[in-house]
């Protein structure tokens, strides 16, 4: 008996160590005082200053979001930035040709003056913040519409950013945080000289393509490299060949010593959004109505774009960057499907509001939360239907060349045409520029093919919600419509647009067909009746109450906010998932070269690789970058809380030393952007030696390596 229960209490205590995950996306000005003593017990050596600080160089400084939507870090003396092969994927694309192709067969500037410039990329510096809560809130009450109290804080949102800017010298952000029950502002720095330095070729930094993403055993070499250029004082500026490579004030010394599990990892970026504390029938919502949609949507326009990326290396160029979009989330809506049904998310949720609505509902209560839970659920039940039609929309919208021209470039086209003609004349180069480029993007009977099938998916499967009045008109003939607007518009023909910048008349953009097709499905999309209208109204203001009350009452614990693509800080462990028989690892949290040989198939659009590499692994020319077991290693696992936006986050350990690249997650913790799943939630990450690996070994570009410094330690 005596030895039974001393196994149990050896499983519990190994249980314990097993199901440590730290969930949090943390607010750096918040580590000292939420999180520094509880890092510090796992391996941190840094003190909460050395992570953040605003009179003194900190790790916030060597981080960057990248263009908007990725982090980058700042890994050498001279800028050199570090991100994801997907985050660069789109100025490699843009920077490549079919004789020059890039994305295909990699690239490393041999020096800086070889280094390439895209035409618009800019990394994003993160300055301080700081909590205007009580301010701005000062200036709402509950007697407020949703409108009005929208306005009220709009207005001094703008008087703080003003405050804040010195002049025009920052780019100054308030945002909304627990639903709008706080506020902070952020103050940030950008550059827009960003240059391209190198990428592998597809072959490694996509290896494993759609079937791989959101996998574990996962061998993916997916980073690229850029680098910040600035005027002579170090301030940003427009791209000038006069530029020189920034200073930074910081940035991050490279380690290449290894991972072992539980190793102390931490992870600074830019998540882009999570919903934790989305009510029940949101998620059901999302479950049932609007992510099928949205994975319908994004098939159908992959499937007509891969049919003409597959022919010849210029339309798969054309169409690289957006296919990878869309797939990326393509997988990700599925994912989250099966893992909140699998998991029961709604019901657990619905548990929690229930106990939140017998609390509401107390006398002292009452007056504010009473209705709250009540009129959340009458807004996902009015609205399901709207949810589905309008992701099937939007897939048709994002995924057609033709979706948003009447907000976008057809807009542009119009407001040249409305100017007088000093106006024109001055908007006449650019206005060239953009119909150039229009027609390198897209290739028209693609185009077409796209447009009929998402037209046709829209129409067929939006069945409980009114469809866009045009297409209704269309009745079932879509083929015939799409190739007699297709003819009759000016947007098909960069002959018609040149002719048009020479004579312009704005009725010849506003009466177009694509332009017409294109208003019409975007004001519909747009369009809520007054019943919706109301229902919104009351949903916003009840959702923000039930955060507030489910805080005030305790029933949630959470402290952190949900992530917003402003940088957070989250930390936890090297840690391996059960073991899989399709790992050759001895422990399932890192993944050898020998794996990925294995999954080598020549000639394959995901799987193949390039024969150097193939004949490095067989000598086993690792070099200083092996493990000291001897394996090559490619990728590692740890339990770090992230999410989209993190993807090129520094993996760091407990001194601030880079030793891996996040790049991705596990399809099995997918519900993740809802709820955190301390057993099965993971970060995957390409790990740092291999990132230098297939620089010096494979790529020759040795001297981008000798920027760096490492340490092996």
């Amino acid at each position: 008996m005596k030895r039974i229960i001393t196994s149990l209490l050896l499983l519990l205590i190994l249980g314990v160590e097993v199901s440590k995950a730290d969930e949090g996306m943390w607010f750096l000005m918040s580590i000292k005082r939420l999180n520094h003593r509880d890092m510090e017990k796992m391996g941190l050596q840094l003190t909460a200053e050395e992570i953040y600080a605003i009179n003194n160089s900190s790790l916030k400084d060597a981080i960057v979001q990248f263009n908007g939507g990725c982090t980058a870090e700042l890994i050498s003396k001279d800028a050199l930035v570090l991100t994801n092969h997907h985050c660069g994927y789109d100025a490699i694309a843009e920077l490549s040709t079919p004789e020059a192709n890039y994305l295909k067969n990699g690239y490393w500037a041999s020096s800086k003056d070889k280094e390439l410039k895209p035409k618009s990329l800019f990394v994003r510096f993160f300055v301080r913040m700081d909590d205007v809560s009580k301010r701005i809130l000062a200036k709402v009450n509950p007697q407020m519409s949703e409108a009005d109290r929208d306005k009220a804080i709009m207005e001094e949102i703008a008087i703080i950013e003003k405050e804040n800017n010195e002049g025009g010298k920052y780019t100054v952000s308030v945002r909304s945080f627990f639903q709008g029950n706080e506020f902070y502002y952020f103050v940030y720095q950008d550059y827009k000289d960003v240059r391209f330095v190198g990428t592998p070729p597809e072959s490694i930094g996509k290896f494993g393509g759609d079937t791989d993403n959101w996998e574990w055993p996962r061998q993916t070499g997916d980073f690229s490299m850029f680098r910040i250029y600035a005027d002579a004082n170090g301030n940003p500026a427009d791209y000038s060949v006069n530029n020189v490579p920034l200073k930074p004030k910081k940035y991050l010394t490279v380690n290449t010593g290894g991972v072992k599990e539980n190793d102390f990892a931490m992870i600074l970026g830019y998540p882009g959004r999570t919903n934790r504390w989305m009510p029940a029938g949101g998620i059901e919502q999302n479950v049932k109505f609007a992510y099928p949609a949205w994975v319908e949507g994004s098939k159908t326009g992959m499937d007509n774009m891969k049919k003409y990326m597959v022919q010849n290396d210029k339309l798969n160029l054309i169409y690289a960057s957006k296919y990878a979009g869309v797939a990326n989330y393509w997988k990700n809506r599925q994912g989250m499907i099966d893992a909140l049904t699998k998991f029961g998310t709604a019901k657990s949720k619905a548990e929690q509001e229930a106990k939140f609505n017998a609390w509401a509902n107390k006398p002292a209560n009452k007056a504010k939360y009473g209705t709250v839970v009540e009129k959340i659920n009458a807004y996902y039940k009015l609205t399901k239907e709207k949810a589905r039609h309008d992701n099937y929309l939007q897939q048709l919208l994002r995924t057609s060349s033709f979706g948003f021209i009447s907000r976008g470039f057809g807009k542009q086209l119009a407001n040249y045409a409305s100017a007088d003609a000093a106006g024109r004349e001055k908007m006449k180069p650019e206005m060239v520029t953009e119909v150039k480029s229009f027609f390198e993007e897209m290739h028209l009977p693609a185009e077409k093919d796209i447009l009929k099938a998402q037209l046709a998916l829209y129409s067929a499967k939006s069945v409980g919600y009114p469809l866009a009045p045009s297409v209704i008109a269309m009745g079932k003939n879509f083929d015939a419509h799409v190739n007699a607007i297709f003819t009759m518009s000016i947007f098909t023909s960069e002959e018609k647009l040149m002719a048009f910048l020479d004579a312009p008349s704005k009725g010849q953009v506003t009466n177009d067909p694509i332009y017409a097709l294109s208003n019409d499905l975007m004001t519909h999309l747009g369009f809520k009746s007054d019943e919706v209208t109301k229902a919104q109204n009351d949903f916003l203001a009840s959702y923000r109450l039930l955060v507030e009350g489910l805080r005030e009452s305790k029933l949630a614990t959470i402290q952190y906010p949900d992530a917003n693509s402003t940088l957070r800080l989250t930390y936890g462990k090297v840690r391996a998932l059960p073991a899989d028989k399709r790992n050759d690892a001895k422990v399932n949290y890192y993944t050898t070269m020998e794996s990925m040989v294995k999954k080598y198939k020549a000639g394959d659009s995901e799987f193949d690789l390039p024969a150097r590499l193939l004949e490095l692994y067989k000598q086993k020319d690792f070099g200083k970058y092996a493990d000291a077991k001897g394996y090559m290693p490619v990728c590692f696992l740890t339990d770090n809380d992230i999410t989209g936006g993190n993807s090129g986050s520094p993996v760091l350990n407990g001194k601030g030393q880079l030793i891996g690249l996040a790049f991705d997650g596990n399809i099995e913790a997918m519900a993740g952007d809802v709820i955190f799943d301390k057993k099965l939630q993971r970060t995957i990450n390409v790990d740092i030696r291999y990132v230098l690996w297939v620089i010096e070994k494979y790529a020759g570009a040795k001297n981008i390596v000798d920027e760096m410094d490492i340490v092996n330690n």
